[in-house]
């Protein structure tokens, strides 16, 4: 960049107004470049801009936000039909054996699941941003409504089961509905997925368990609400006690998975008929509970007036929706579902989070999770008037949506009225369907949910502390209760969060000289002369079969190295002497080279590299942690160590005597001069990367002044606190409101360094990101939005290439004379706040 300075007078080498001046290190010359002052933001900007503006236009869009239906049910149309029709019937067939199969598995009678089913499906879709989610009774759910019901009938009998799960539904609702109108959805991510999937396989190991006694026509002889290890071994115990039942649900069980596993297969051998396989596939519980309900009733109905029957069937489901009306609510009995409230709140809302979030990835949709939240809490209290207990997202029925190929959420008001169809005119047929096959239909449902032993593993190579958590959540469950296991899965997630926040790694810094090689053929090395003999044949055979198709072609290959995929697995192609011959300084002497900071203790990096430390007295430290109250003290305790430990006081700061001396100070009593010199420099400058700082607060920016003071008093002077990589606007706001960024009191700045750039065109303002847009107006620059820029400074095409002579344009140009077209990219009245490492 050439400099203004050799075309004016002696006493114009200073800064003039307006001008900051660049002292090269390298040379005598002197840069002048423009000043350029960062605002800090402030306080009452950000409450403007994000909780006072446009107060009409954010409630409004609150509004709608809250009923995502009116976005785009004008644009529903006949091909959106036919798709949701389908998959609403097809999802109401399989909800309507689940539903009664999983009342059985809450503890309450069949028609509550259908209940729960109906409701859940038909208010869900006003309120839904997932098109794939269905929402009702599911098998976790269920057996946790089952726990509350015990619960509190284990102190208060006469309370009614389905009252106690609809109580439940509406103290859960009513969670889900505040956290989702505040829209604090976002702590639900605070619950790792190691956390999720420990504890849903847990359950789901502990319903398959709980549901293989009633298989078996052995539930009657023990209690299945027991641990899931106590219910295994007498499951064993008494298998010799099976009877008619197990023939029912066995049976069942196998056919199942016979047709699962069967149309998989067939759907792959005859590709023609795939679809319809999958149909077959997806309406097995249906037909499972179709023909297990006829032969119930051949071996039952010859029984009926005895009232003795050979196998356990479900009886009496009434008709329709008889249960209706506004709920009686018992505060004593909702004071004892306390303890059991947010373990069921974060199954209700995880469950449904997590499958939400699941099918919005896979197809190409995003949900909002406090909307969400809001949907699964509205449909729960409204669940309240039909009797229905606690609903949620079922992931095998939302899969089956999807796969069904559904396009809105409209296709759960189908789904409800296949269930309420059912309600009305099956209840006769419901009567004799085998508890051994509902058993069936459940263990087939939930054993999907049990993650494969390969997860473990997954997790170990990913984070072993994670692998731990999952580990240790499933353990519990099994051997403990449901609660234990997601206590201590949630706990464990945030102790171990809050530990890696609280005990960050900072980094030495040292720099290191870069070439960016293009396409660089890598070797791998090796001893083995017959390697290097073999792989050495192998290139010069592809080289000459490459050789050959071009010269087919009739077009010439220069010699040399051939680089194809074999390469990318350290396939020794070149001998050693050969890479030696073609990575020599002279073959790399023409690219750019570039300096670069890595950690001096080589992390991720290979520790054959040369590394330079910064020049003596010059510290260059990385914090690797958001700078807060958890972590600060450590980090700046570090920080002084390493100081202590790399440099050494000054000549006048030693303690001559045995009174000046600290207590702490562990020195001899009588020091004698030591015959070696401490060669350590004497520290001057102390850089620190925030490039990994998103934020601070006050605990965090006192902590850095009382360890400034600390190292002042160390050296005997004030030392030069240089900061780069300031991400935030109010990380630096704190520390420019603390002292830091300018020149220390006493001294002159001089020998520093401003990075500079070229200065935007209106051509390049209008290609910028639409909130980073910078408009110009004479040396000052300001971000404004698309609509303010246009108000201020309408685009002209020609004014972009320079064709009008605007004020701002003539300013521009006047500037790029003066400066050589190069302006500051940080604030120049904070000289030691630096874009990156600066090389000091």
């Amino acid at each position: 960049m050439s400099s203004p300075s050799s075309s004016r007078e002696p006493s114009e080498i200073y800064p003039q107004e307006g001008e900051v001046d660049y002292f090269s290190p390298d040379s005598e010359d002197h840069v002048y470049l423009p000043q350029y002052h960062a605002h800090n933001p402030r306080v009452r900007d950000w409450f403007y801009k994000n909780v006072f503006s446009h107060p009409g236009e954010r409630v409004k869009n609150y509004t709608l936000s809250l009923f995502p239906i009116v976005r785009w049910i004008y644009r529903y149309n006949l091909v959106w039909l036919t798709y949701d029709l389908i998959a609403g019937i097809t999802v109401g067939c399989v909800v309507v054996p689940q539903g009664m199969s999983y009342a059985k598995l809450a503890n309450l009678p069949p028609e509550y699941g259908l209940y729960s089913s109906f409701v859940g499906v038909l208010i869900y879709c006003f309120f839904a941003t997932s098109k794939d989610v269905s929402i009702g009774p599911v098998a976790v759910m269920s057996q946790q409504v089952g726990r509350v019901i015990m619960h509190v009938q284990g102190e208060y009998p006469e309370a009614s089961g389905p009252m106690i799960a609809t109580m439940l539904a509406v103290l859960c609702g009513s969670i889900a509905l505040g956290i989702g109108l505040l829209r604090l959805g976002f702590i639900l991510e605070f619950i790792p997925a190691p956390a999720v999937m420990g504890f849903m396989t847990g359950s789901a190991i502990n319903i398959v368990t709980g549901q293989v006694p009633a298989l078996m026509g052995i539930d009657k002889l023990f209690n299945t609400k027991d641990a899931t290890y106590m219910v295994i071994i007498n499951s064993l115990k008494n298998l010799k006690h099976s009877n008619y039942n197990a023939a029912f649900g066995v049976v069942a069980l196998f056919i199942l998975y016979l047709i699962k596993y069967s149309c998989q297969y067939l759907s792959k051998k005859f590709p023609k008929y795939k679809k319809v396989f999958f149909y077959i596939e997806i309406m097995r519980s249906a037909l499972i509970i179709i023909f297990g309900t006829l032969i119930s009733w051949a071996v039952c109905h010859p029984h009926k007036k005895s009232g003795k029957f050979p196998i356990s069937i479900i009886k009496t489901v009434p008709r329709g929706l008889i249960h209706t009306g506004v709920m009686k609510v018992d505060t004593i009995y909702m004071s004892k579902m306390a303890s059991e409230l947010p373990v069921s709140t974060v199954v209700l809302l995880l469950e449904h989070i997590a499958i939400s979030k699941s099918f919005g990835r896979v197809n190409d949709y995003k949900i909002s999770p406090d909307q969400e939240l809001i949907a699964i809490g509205v449909t729960n209290l409204v669940g309240t008037f039909f009797n229905a207990y606690p609903a949620t997202g079922s992931f095998s029925r939302s899969a089956l949506k999807a796969k069904c190929g559904v396009r809105t959420p409209l296709a759960g008001i189908y789904t409800g009225v296949v269930v309420l169809i059912a309600l009305y005119a099956l209840n006769t047929v419901f009567y004799w369907i085998p508890n051994a096959v509902l058993s069936a239909i459940i263990i087939h449902a939930v054993f999907d949910l049990v993650a494969h032993p390969r997860q473990l593993f997954h997790f170990w190579k990913i984070a072993p502390i994670d692998a731990v958590i999952f580990f240790v959540a499933i353990i519990l469950t099994v051997f403990v209760t449901i609660e234990a296991g997601i206590y201590f899965a949630v706990a464990a997630s945030l102790v171990w969060l809050l530990l890696k926040v609280a005990f960050p790694a900072g980094d030495l810094m040292g720099k290191i000289e870069i070439v960016d090689v293009e396409d660089p053929l890598i070797v791998q090395q090796t001893a083995d002369v017959e390697e290097i003999a073999a792989a050495e044949a192998a290139r010069n055979t592809k080289l000459g079969k490459v050789k050959g198709l071009i010269s087919k072609a009739g077009k010439l290959i220069e010699d040399g190295p051939v680089v194809d995929a074999d390469v990318q697995h350290g396939l020794p192609l070149l001998a050693p002497q050969e890479v030696e011959k073609s990575t020599t300084a002279a073959a790399l002497s023409h690219v750019p080279r570039r300096t670069v900071w890595v950690p001096l203790s080589r992390k991720n990096v290979n520790p054959d590299i040369k590394i330079s430390p910064p020049r003596p007295g010059v510290i260059v430290y990385r914090f690797t942690e958001a700078f807060t109250y958890p972590n600060c003290s450590r980090q700046t305790d570090k920080l002084v160590d390493v100081i202590r430990e790399k440099t050494r006081r000054a000549e006048g700061v030693r303690y001559k005597t045995l009174g000046e001396r600290p207590w702490n100070d562990h020195g001899p009593r009588h020091p004698k001069e030591s015959e070696t010199v401490d060669l350590r420099p004497i520290l001057e400058k102390v850089v620190l990367d925030f490039s990994v700082v998103s934020s601070t607060d006050s605990t965090g920016i006192q902590n850095l002044v009382d360890a400034r003071g600390e190292i002042n008093r160390y050296v005997g002077r004030e030392v030069e606190f240089h900061f780069s990589g300031l991400l935030s606007p109010w990380v630096r706001r704190a520390l420019v409101g603390s002292g830091f960024g300018g020149v220390p009191k006493g001294q002159h700045l001089s020998n520093y360094q401003v990075t500079a750039a070229r200065r935007a065109t209106a051509l390049d303002r209008q290609t910028l990101p639409n909130d980073t847009t910078m408009v110009i107006e004479g040396d000052s620059l300001s971000n404004d939005s698309d609509e303010e820029y246009a108000k201020k400074k309408p685009f002209d095409e020609e004014e972009a290439i320079g064709g009008l002579d605007t004020k701002s344009v003539s300013s521009s140009s006047q500037d790029d004379k003066e400066f050589g077209g190069y302006i500051p990219v940080v604030s120049t009245d904070t000289p030691f706040f630096h874009l990156d490492i600066p090389d000091l």
